[in-house]
């Protein structure tokens, strides 16, 4: 009975697994995060701005550039100096690289939509200019 339950969990994580990949072998993930320049807007306003992942530092953590009008969208956000990459997809951006000032999740299209702190609720929309 226990290997049964077993093959049914390592089946079940498989297919977690793959339902992040589409048929060209590349994760939604992977796909979200093939740009280095960024608009950040706040709950579907015109204000936006610039955000910038620059080199990685080490596994997953990259230095981050954030426009000074970032203020405007969420206070505190020009603080932030780090880009953290999580093992489920999500993106952490962090003052010293372990303490998020905000998370977000991948969302549909080739972005992220911000889920921690719950408000203000903010997208981060890759652009075409790296």
């Amino acid at each position: 009975m226990k290997l049964l339950a077993g093959l049914i969990a390592s089946v079940a994580l498989y297919g977690g697994v793959q339902s992040l990949h589409d048929g060209n072998g590349q994760s939604a993930v992977e796909q979200a995060g093939l740009s280095n320049s960024y608009r950040l807007t706040a709950n579907g306003d015109e204000a936006a701005c610039a955000i910038k992942r620059g080199a990685e530092v080490s596994d997953g953590l990259s230095l981050l550039t954030i426009a000074p009008n970032c203020s405007k969208l969420m206070p505190g956000i020009e603080r932030v100096k780090f880009w953290r990459e999580q093992a489920d997809g999500s993106v952490a951006f962090s003052e010293k690289g372990i303490d998020p000032i905000v998370t977000f999740g991948v969302a549909d299209g080739d972005g992220y939509e911000s889920y921690a702190p719950a408000a203000p609720l903010l997208a981060l929309n890759a652009t075409t200019s790296d």
